[in-house]
C-alpha cells in the first residue's frame, strides 16, 4: 500500500505553525510584565508609569502600521517566504536588545524599530491562503491560529516564572532565541512556488480591491480587525497593575499575571479549529457576528471584579470570544481576496490591526491613570459595541447591493 504523499501547502502550514508559536510565545512571554520592567527604570508615579507602559506596548505597532503596507506591496512581488525571513531575523535581533535596554526611553525607542521588522504571522496567513483549497480555508485558518495563540498561552506562565526567578530581562533574550529557530525552520522547510506580479502591474490601494465582490465586507473585516485588537489589547499595559491592586501587592505578582495573561489562549487553542470548521458549515458571518455579542457580555462584568479568580474566569472566556473573531475575519478576506493581491489585503489588514494595537492600549493608559484599572473594561466593551455595528451596517448593504444588481440583470 503506498503512502500518500502530503501536498506541499499542508507542509508549510506545520512549518508556519511553528513560526506563529515561536512568535506568539516569545511577544507574550515579555509583554505582561513589560509595566513591571519598567517600574524598575525609575521611581514613576501611576499616571506616567501607565502613560510609559503604554508607549512601550504602541511603539512596536505604530512603527507597524506604517511599514505594513510596504512590506504588502513588495510581497506580492517577491513572494511571502523572504518576508517571513525578513520579520523572524529582525525580531530575533530587535528582541534581545530590547532586553538590554538601561532606561525607559532606549526600550521605547527598540520597541520602535522592532515594529518595522514584524510582520510573521501576517505573512503566514497570507502564504496559506494563497495555497491552500477553499473548502478547507476556515480549519486551516484557524489551525493556524493555534501556533500564535498556543505561543500565547505557555509564554506568559514561562516567561512569569522565570522572570521571579531570574528578572525581567530574561525573557527577552528567550524571545530572541525562539525567533531565531522561527527563521531556521521557516527558511529550510517552507517552500514557496510564487509568480510575481509583472512590473508593469499595479500595486495601488485601489489595484488591491479590484476582483473583490464584496469589498464592503472585506474593508469592515480590515476595520473590525482594528477594533478587535484595540479592545483585546487595552489591557495589556495595565493587567500587571491590575493584578497587583486585586493581590494587594502580596504574592508571585508576576507569575499570577503569566496566568492571566495566558487564560484566554487556553480557551482560543481549543475552541479556534472547532469555530473555524463551525464557520465553513454555516458562514463565517454568523460566528463573527456571535462572537462580538460573547465578547461584549464578558467585557463588561470585568468592571465589577473584586478578585484575581473572577477575573480570570473572565479572561478565560473572552478567549471564546477571540476564537469567532481573528480568525473568522481572516477567513472571510482569505474567501474574498484574488491571490494576486492576497498579501497587499493582509498587510493592509495587519496596518489596521496595528493601529488597533496603538489606538487600544494608548486609550487605556489614559482611562487608568485619570479614573482606574477597572475602567479600562467599560471602554473596550464600547469598542466592542461599535465593531458589532460596523460588522452588521456592511453585511446589510452588501446584501442590499447585491439584490439590485440582481434585479438589475
Amino acid at each position: 500500500m503506498t503512502k500518500t504523499k502530503r501536498p506541499q501547502w499542508q507542509k508549510n502550514m506545520y512549518a508556519l505553525w511553528f513560526g506563529n508559536f515561536a512568535t506568539g510565545a516569545g511577544a507574550s512571554m515579555s509583554m505582561p510584565f513589560l509595566p513591571l520592567f519598567i517600574n524598575e527604570m525609575g521611581n514613576f508615579p501611576k499616571w506616567q508609569l501607565t502613560l510609559y507602559a503604554g508607549l512601550a506596548f504602541s511603539s512596536v505597532f505604530l512603527s507597524q502600521a506604517i511599514v505594513s503596507p510596504l512590506w504588502g506591496n513588495l510581497a506580492d512581488r517577491t513572494g511571502r517566504k523572504p518576508m517571513l525571513l525578513r520579520a523572524s531575523i529582525g525580531m530575533t535581533i530587535s528582541a534581545t536588545l530590547t532586553g538590554l535596554s538601561t532606561n525607559v526611553w532606549m526600550l521605547i525607542a527598540i520597541r520602535l524599530i522592532q515594529g518595522t521588522f514584524s510582520g510573521y504571522i501576517n505573512n503566514a496567513y497570507a502564504l496559506v491562503a494563497s495555497e491552500v483549497p477553499r473548502d478547507q480555508s476556515g480549519r486551516t485558518m484557524g489551525a493556524l491560529t493555534t501556533g500564535n495563540v498556543g505561543g500565547q498561552l505557555v509564554g506568559p506562565i514561562i516567561g512569569g516564572y522565570l522572570s521571579g526567578i531570574f528578572g525581567y530581562r530574561l525573557p527577552f533574550y528567550m524571545f530572541g532565541f525562539m525567533m531565531l529557530l522561527a527563521s531556521l525552520s521557516t527558511w529550510i522547510f517552507v517552500k514557496e512556488d510564487f509568480k510575481p506580479a509583472k512590473k508593469t502591474a499595479k500595486t495601488g490601494i485601489k489595484d488591491a480591491f479590484v476582483g473583490i465582490k464584496h469589498k464592503r465586507v472585506v474593508i469592515a473585516m480590515i476595520i473590525s480587525s482594528m477594533l478587535i485588537m484595540a479592545a483585546t489589547t487595552s489591557i495589556n499595559p495595565i493587567i500587571s497593575l491590575f493584578v497587583k491592586e486585586l493581590m494587594h501587592n502580596h504574592g508571585n505578582v508576576a507569575f499570577a499575571s503569566g496566568i492571566i495573561a495566558a487564560l484566554p489562549g487556553i480557551a482560543t487553542l481549543f475552541s479556534a479549529p472547532y469555530l473555524g470548521r463551525l464557520g465553513d458549515h454555516v458562514g463565517p458571518e454568523k460566528i463573527l457576528l456571535a462572537g462580538l455579542i460573547f465578547s461584549g457580555l464578558v467585557f463588561f462584568p470585568m468592571f465589577f471584579v473584586t478578585t484575581v479568580l473572577m477575573l480570570g474566569v473572565l479572561r478565560f472566556l473572552i478567549g471564546i470570544a477571540n476564537a469567532a473573531l481573528l480568525p473568522i475575519t481572516q477567513t472571510v478576506m482569505t474567501l474574498e481576496a484574488p491571490a494576486r493581491s492576497v498579501s497587499r489585503i493582509f498587510s493592509y489588514n495587519q496596518s489596521f490591526q496595528a493601529m488597533g494595537a496603538v489606538v487600544g492600549p494608548m486609550l487605556a493608559s489614559g482611562v487608568a491613570g485619570v479614573l482606574d484599572y477597572r475602567y479600562v473594561f467599560l471602554m473596550t466593551t464600547l469598542l466592542v459595541l461599535i465593531n458589532l455595528g460596523v460588522v452588521i451596517y456592511a453585511y446589510k448593504r452588501d446584501r442590499v447591493n447585491v439584490a439590485i444588481f440582481s434585479d438589475n440583470d
